[in-house]
C-alpha cells in the first residue's frame, strides 16, 4: 500500500477511482457529502498545487492546520503531505510555520499572527466559499479552485518529515503510516466501509489515516446524533462502526 501518505492514497484510489472513499455527515446542519476517490483526489491535488505553486513551498516547509474533522480537512492534510509539507495539527501554532490553514471559528476566536500565506475554511455545506473573508486571510475554497486537478508530485520519501506529534516528536511518512496501521488494528479496522464518530475520535490518525492504512472507505460523522448511527450504518452499508461505545 506504499510507505508514504501519497503513495498509500494512490494505491487505494487506483483500485477504482469512482467508488466512495469519504462520506461526510454533520448532524448539526443535516449535511451529507460523498466524495469518490477521484473527487477527493482532485481536492488534494488542488491543495498541493496551492501550496507549491501558490505559496512557493515544498519539502522541509511546515503547515499549521487548525481544523476540526471534516472532508475539507482531509483534503488539506493529504494535500500538504502530497506536497512534502510537515504538518502541525491541533492548537494554532502559526508562529514558525510557513503556511496556515484554520477554520473560520478558529480565526474569529483569535488565531495568532502567522505566516504571510494564511487560508481560512468556512467548512460550509457543499464546499461553498465564504461570503466575507477575515482581514489577513485568503479563502481556501476560492484559492484552491484556481489550481489544477493534477499534481505532478514532490520528492516525498519514507523519510520525509510528515507530522509533529502533540508531544513534540516528529514522524516521518513511514513512521506515521506504521502508527496508522497500529491504530487501525486497535480500532478493529480491517478494510471495507467504516463509520467513525469523529466527536469521539477527533484526531486525524483515527478518522483518516488509520482507515486509509487498512484500505477502508470512511463514513465520517460530526456533531453526531447517536440515535442516528444504527440507521446510518445500515444505509451506508458499513462493516464497522467506530464510536463512543468502543
Amino acid at each position: 500500500m506504499g510507505n508514504t501518505v501519497p503513495s498509500l492514497f494512490a494505491a487505494i484510489v487506483g483500485r477504482d477511482p469512482s467508488l466512495p472513499l469519504l462520506t461526510f455527515y454533520d448532524d448539526a446542519t443535516g449535511e451529507r457529502v460523498e466524495l469518490s476517490g477521484a473527487t477527493l483526489g482532485n481536492w488534494i491535488s488542488k491543495t498541493a498545487n496551492l501550496i507549491v505553486d501558490g505559496c512557493g513551498l515544498g519539502p522541509g516547509d511546515t503547515a499549521g492546520v487548525w481544523l476540526p474533522p471534516h472532508w475539507q480537512t482531509a483534503a488539506v492534510l493529504l494535500g500538504a503531505w502530497s506536497a512534502g509539507i510537515t504538518v502541525t495539527y491541533g492548537e494554532p501554532t502559526a508562529e514558525g510555520t510557513d503556511v496556515e490553514f484554520a477554520s473560520l471559528r478558529a480565526v474569529e476566536a483569535g488565531a495568532p499572527t502567522g505566516p504571510p500565506d494564511r487560508f481560512v475554511l468556512g467548512l460550509a455545506p457543499m464546499g461553498m466559499p465564504l461570503r466575507e473573508t477575515p482581514a489577513g486571510w485568503a479563502d481556501y475554497v476560492l484559492s484552491a479552485r484556481q489550481h489544477g486537478d493534477h499534481f505532478p508530485g514532490a520528492p516525498v520519501t519514507a523519510d520525509t518529515a510528515a507530522l509533529f506529534e502533540t508531544d513534540g516528536s516528529l514522524d516521518s511518512h513511514a513512521t506515521l503510516l506504521e502508527r496508522a496501521r497500529a491504530r487501525a488494528a486497535e480500532l478493529g479496522v480491517t478494510g471495507g466501509r467504516v463509520l467513525i464518530d469523529a466527536d469521539a475520535y477527533p484526531y486525524p490518525l483515527d478518522w483518516l489515516l488509520a482507515p486509509l492504512s487498512a484500505g477502508a472507505s470512511v463514513v465520517l460523522s460530526v456533531n453526531t446524533d447517536l440515535s442516528k448511527l444504527p440507521a446510518r450504518g445500515t444505509s451506508e452499508q458499513v462493516d464497522l462502526t467506530v464510536g463512543p461505545t468502543l
